[in-house]
């Protein structure tokens, strides 16, 4: 008796249990909203390397011993500043030796032309011994150009880098010394897709010139705005990426030849689709959202992503504005059940997307 009296019991509170859950099922209502239009902007980052406006090899242009480097390393230098003296003996002697044969052929043109004037000599004689002088002229400015060869001065105002060279070095000509950054621009090249490039020439239209911004390794943004000035004449066929190139003042010389950083570009949407990313759910990599049909019904609908904003998706393809979707609770219904619903608007959802979480 017992027994019959326990399952009775038993049975009786499982009956409870399932008519509380159906009915408790029954009267769940979901929260559905809506996609919103919206003007706003999107930022696009891309891996950018930072050049120097002016970035060059400085080598020896003569051979001879290396007799003194007056400059350091990382040391900023100011255009005509000494860098490197070349022991300049052979080319002093050499421009002694073109201006002695100078000064002879010039005394031996003199005496030509005295003697051409008084017909004692032909023209033809004369013009001879001019050509001559001449010659020597020549030889005579290349020896000082020699000489000035070993003392090797700054081309521009820039900053040093490493020395490859010690004094009293044997250089030979040609030898590689050190480089030299003039860092008072910057060039930052970044590789843009085939369609954003596309799409930045069709929007650039007549406008002035695009404005960006560099973020550094650190995290932090520059201090200064660049300009978009120059794209390069042809697609990397590995890739399908093109180089842009964009140009930054650098006034308090932060910025470095070699350094690396993200170029920030930011660009208008007029009219963009906008949904919540908390609506969304993938499967195999792709995109759905739930949307509600006239019939109260949910199904998986698959999306494109334009572009993501803080807590925001703006939508390129799958959806409408008059369509309905799921706001919360994805992983409460499935797709083709019938759900009660009660619709959030679409500025109230956005406007508390602060509480992101489920």
């Amino acid at each position: 008796m017992k027994q019959i009296i326990l399952f009775a019991m038993v049975a009786f509170s499982l009956f409870s249990c399932n008519h509380h859950e159906k009915k408790h099922k029954e009267i769940i209502t979901h929260k559905v909203t809506s996609p919103i239009i919206i003007d706003t902007t999107i930022t696009k980052t891309y891996v950018s390397q930072i050049h120097s406006i002016k970035h060059i090899e400085l080598r020896a242009l003569e051979k001879g011993y290396l007799q003194k480097i007056t400059v350091d390393e990382g040391q900023f230098v100011k255009k005509g500043q000494s860098m490197f003296k070349i022991m300049p003996n052979i080319y002093e002697a050499e421009l002694s030796k073109a201006k002695a044969e100078q000064e002879a052929a010039k005394i031996e043109y003199n005496n030509t032309k005295m003697l051409a004037d008084n017909n004692i000599v032909s023209m033809n004689e004369l013009a001879l011994s001019k050509a001559n002088l001449e010659k020597y002229k020549a030889e005579t400015r290349l020896a000082a150009v020699h000489l000035g060869f070993t003392n090797i001065k700054a081309p521009f105002d820039g900053v040093m880098d490493h020395l490859h060279v010690r004094e009293g070095s044997l250089l030979d000509e040609g030898e590689f010394l050190t480089t030299l950054s003039d860092n008072s621009k910057m060039w930052v090249y970044f590789n843009v897709p085939e369609v954003e490039y596309l799409n930045y020439m069709m929007k650039k239209g007549k406008e002035t010139q695009k404005e960006v911004e560099l973020q550094l390794a650190n995290g932090l943004v520059f201090n200064q705005k660049g300009i978009v000035e120059t794209i390069e004449g042809e697609f990397n066929n590995e890739t399908g990426n093109i180089a842009f190139r964009a140009t930054f003042n650098n006034p308090d010389k932060l910025l470095r030849h070699g350094e690396t950083g993200n170029i920030l570009m930011t660009t208008p949407l007029k009219n963009a689709l906008v949904i919540p990313q908390k609506v969304t759910f993938e499967v195999l990599e792709k995109k759905f959202v739930f949307v509600v049909d006239k019939d109260n019904k949910i199904r998986q609908q698959e999306i494109k992503i334009q572009a993501e904003l803080p807590h925001l998706f703006v939508i390129e393809k799958g959806l409408s504005k008059e369509d309905k979707i799921l706001l919360e609770g994805l992983r409460l219904v499935k797709n083709g059940e019938h759900i009660d619903y009660k619709f959030v608007s679409p500025k109230e959802a956005i406007n508390n997307l602060e509480l992101y979480a489920e």
